[in-house]
């Protein structure tokens, strides 16, 4: 026992040191362009899941490169490929190419696959969930390792089939947990709402590739290869268009929230919904409960005037780990929040949301709301 935890402490701290020592590279403090890192999965000589047929591969390049196309059109943005061709690309190199380019969002792409007609998309972000058939989809994401050369130099000490040695790589990744949900959030909702497709959900996964990048960062399961509708459909142009075009609207309404200042062209060609739902005048009051509503998160320090935030006035500033995040609105009132939620809404804040603190620590919104039944 003794000599398995020594292990996983010595591999812990490599992949600690490792990562600090890709993200030490020059990198520029400060930058007036939102990059995006867009990640084909497998390439070359790993083709990924071959279901019906069809090659995961280039399923995922065509994705990719149809979001970039997109992406591309807008003043602001920068995009980055750790693919462009049919090449294999090591999971280290990945995200060394995110780091290098000083990412703001890394999003890579694949297909799932199933031996039964399982079907449906779903959006992973890096964490430990215990679930069996989540771990199943990592050992088999995590395999390609195997096909890397000195794969045992690179990962030391690190098995994918082993949940135990995955707990450091969770290390780096932590302060960007919140920020890459919201962006996966936003891909299941563009799936789901736009193009009917039905959703697997956000899911936390032992993911090597994901864990590699310093930054928000998702892997998106476009659907299931494997499945004799969704595989043809995956496989066709018109497949790949829509699923192309939900990613990249998740990525610019992403973008609207964490970039604030930044991305004005999207801004002006993706206005903000103006209905506002009516909410009641009454109060309900949690005891020991701050609700506040959360507009943006990033790594650059914003003036809180109200002319950074579409005129909303006090707005509070609090950084977290290497972020700054932004709140609206500080109220014990459930209801009251609500309404100022829906002004940020009608303000131009489309992708905000509630927060709830206890005691100064964050909690759900879910744990305030029943700690009134207690």
């Amino acid at each position: 026992m003794r000599t398995n935890l020594l292990k996983l402490f010595v591999f812990t701290i490599f992949i600690f040191s490792l990562s600090n020592s890709v993200i030490s590279a020059e990198m520029p403090p400060d930058k007036d362009e939102f990059v995006v890192v867009l990640d084909a999965g497998h390439g070359g000589k790993d083709p990924g899941n071959m279901g019906n047929g069809f090659k995961e591969k280039d399923i995922a390049l065509s994705i990719i490169l149809k979001i970039g196309k997109e992406l591309e059109k807008y003043e602001g943005v920068k995009v980055v490929y750790t693919r462009k061709t049919d090449v294999f690309v090591e999971l280290f190199e990945r995200g060394r190419i995110a780091n290098e380019a000083n990412a703001d969002l890394f999003v890579s792409v694949h297909c799932n696959s199933h031996n039964s007609q399982a079907s449906g998309t779903e959006t992973f972000v890096l964490g430990l969930n215990r679930n069996d058939t989540n771990f199943e989809v990592a050992k088999k994401e995590n395999s390609v390792i195997y096909l890397e050369e000195n794969y045992e130099v690179t990962y030391e000490g690190y098995d994918p089939n082993s949940p135990e040695s995955f707990i450091g790589l969770t290390i780096m990744q932590e302060e960007y947990l919140d920020q890459s949900i919201l962006l996966a959030d936003l891909v299941q909702k563009e799936f789901t709402n736009d193009l009917k497709r039905k959703n697997r959900g956000v899911k936390q996964m032992r993911l090597i590739v994901l864990h590699q990048t310093y930054m928000p960062s998702v892997l998106v399961e476009t659907g299931f290869l494997t499945n004799n509708q969704e595989g043809p459909y995956l496989n066709s142009k018109r497949g790949q268009d829509d699923m192309a075009r939900a990613i990249t609207e998740a990525i610019v309404q992403y973008s609207k929230t964490i970039n604030l200042n930044l991305l004005e062209t999207i801004a002006k060609d993706h206005p903000a919904d103006e209905r506002v739902v009516p909410v009641s005048n009454s109060s309900e009051i949690y005891k020991d409960v701050t609700f506040k509503v959360q507009l943006a998160a990033g790594s650059k320090k914003i003036d809180t005037k109200p002319y950074n935030f579409k005129g909303l006035k006090n707005i509070d500033r609090t950084k977290e780990g290497g972020l700054y995040k932004y709140y609206y609105g500080e109220t014990s009132d459930y209801l009251k929040i609500q309404q100022l939620h829906q002004e940020a809404i009608k303000k131009g804040y489309p992708t905000s949301y509630i927060v709830a603190f206890k005691n100064d620590h964050k909690i759900t919104v879910n744990d305030a709301l029943k700690s009134k039944l207690k």
